[in-house]
């Protein structure tokens, strides 16, 4: 829960972004003066898609282990939803209301553990219910959201080929996340958002023959989508400034969170021959970029390098009948990305992708005593899409600042290594990673262009 309440803090900075950027002609973002007022209130109807991860810990009475069952993939649906807007002293303030429904493809990343035991899940779909309060910076609103989550969990267990259990459930729970939306003309909107689902822990009695077994199923979801809205009756004669001038370099730092889904298998063990798992580190990311920009019309293209620590770790993950345990960790990464964007007004949205490199740890425990300390650094790709907005806290930050939401996807690859004699461990580590930075242009100052 810390790591989501940090995670959505960062967003704060994206939130108070563009401070009048629509509403005021002396904003210095500006190289000529706005007529129209942006509102947000009112309906609106639109679709989104993304990609999603589960870091559902499952234990099981049978075998003793702990396991993390992470069910990954694309999803998509729509959403319609009324904003209302009002003042206060930080500005306009949008209070909403949203619902969605998606059909979902999370699957696989189950586990195959000793004695003869596979553990599978999947979701067909899932929906919200969510409250919204965010600041309206003119045509970009930086907001919170929360509210009821429910969706449709498919599980199954086999023991020696025979299924031992199998449920087909809707589960229900609450959903908390931020996100950031943006005009991009006439009624229409896009928006990055970040959702952290908590579908509640259930525990399943086994029936005969396989009587006497109990698991525990804690189900929870990241989720990381883009979409689009129509807005009915707003603001259908908006028209976005001529795209602001990203050109030159600048220098920032970023705060986020990340969820690893590090698929591993261990071989040659006594106790445990063959154990196919995932390692679900997850924590806080913070650290700094630096980059370059070049704008034609309203194409940006860029180059960015970035370094971060990172907090994330798994040390409940236990196989090999309860006697093995992981400690596992993403201590630092880096990318060396490109960027190209387009600019809609004061507005950049952009996709991303390039090198990858991290620091990967994993320990092992048989029976509590650490066997193996595996330490390298590892090399990959990455790739994603944001979203970059002017910055403007009370007055206090000048033209030159700007604020991001990235979404990133990690890929370091495997490593495999010796553990003891004829025992090897192999991990392929991936990352989600959802982050909010700020920017410091040195071009003076960040104006529109025509």
């Amino acid at each position: 829960m810390k790591r989501i309440l940090l995670a959505s803090a960062a967003l704060l900075g994206t939130a108070v972004s563009a401070q009048a950027a629509d509403l005021a002609v002396k904003a210095p973002y500006y190289k000529a003066p706005i007529v129209a007022v942006y509102n947000w209130t009112g309906f609106y109807i639109g679709v989104n898609a993304g990609v999603g991860i589960g870091r559902d810990r499952t234990t099981h009475s049978l075998n003793n282990d702990s396991l993390y069952v992470s069910p990954q993939g694309g999803f998509g649906g729509g959403q319609i939803g009324y904003n209302w807007q009002g003042d206060s002293l930080l500005g306009p303030i949008v209070y909403g209301l949203e619902a969605d429904i998606q059909g979902s493809g999370l699957t696989g990343g189950g586990a195959s553990v000793a004695p003869a035991t596979i553990y599978s899940q999947k979701s067909d779909w899932f929906g919200t219910v969510r409250g919204r309060v965010g600041l309206a910076t003119g045509p970009v609103l930086s907001y919170f959201t929360g509210g009821f989550a429910y969706g449709n969990i498919k599980s199954t267990i086999t023991e020696g080929g025979v299924t031992a259990f199998s449920e087909n459930r809707t589960a229900t729970g609450w959903t908390i996340g931020s996100g950031v939306e943006a005009a991009l003309g006439g009624n229409w909107t896009g928006k990055i958002e970040y959702l952290y689902v908590n579908l509640g822990n259930k525990t399943n009695a086994f029936g005969a023959p396989f009587a006497g077994q109990f698991t525990n199923n804690e189900i929870r979801e990241n989720l990381f989508r883009v979409g689009l809205n129509y807005r009915i009756g707003g603001n259908s004669a908006y028209t976005p400034v001529a795209a602001a001038n990203w050109t030159g370099w600048y220098l920032g730092g970023n705060l986020g969170s990340g969820t690893g889904r590090n698929r591993t298998t261990l071989t040659g063990a006594p106790i445990a021959p063959l154990e196919q798992f995932s390692l679900n580190p997850d924590g806080i990311n913070g650290g700094g970029q630096i980059g370059y920009n070049w704008q034609a019309s309203n194409w940006v293209y860029g180059l960015e390098t970035d370094i971060q620590a990172s907090s994330q770790r798994d040390n409940k993950t236990v196989v090999g009948l309860g006697t093995i345990g992981y400690e596992s960790k993403l201590p630092w990464f880096g990318t060396v990305r490109g960027r190209v964007g387009y600019s809609v007004g004061s507005s950049l949205f952009y996709a991303t992708g390039g090198f990858a490199y991290g620091g990967v740890k994993n320990k092992i425990f048989n029976n509590g005593i650490q066997v193996a300390d595996l330490s390298s650094t590892k090399t990959g790709w990455t790739a994603g899409a944001g979203l970059e907005t002017p910055f403007k806290l009370l007055g206090l930050f000048g033209p030159q600042w700007t604020s991001k939401t990235e979404y990133l996807y990690v890929d370091l690859g495997k490593s495999t290594d010796l553990v003891a004699p004829g025992v090897t461990n192999e991990s392929k580590v991936t990352e989600h990673i959802f982050r909010t930075g700020l920017n410091y242009h040195f071009n003076s100052p960040v104006v529109a262009k025509y």
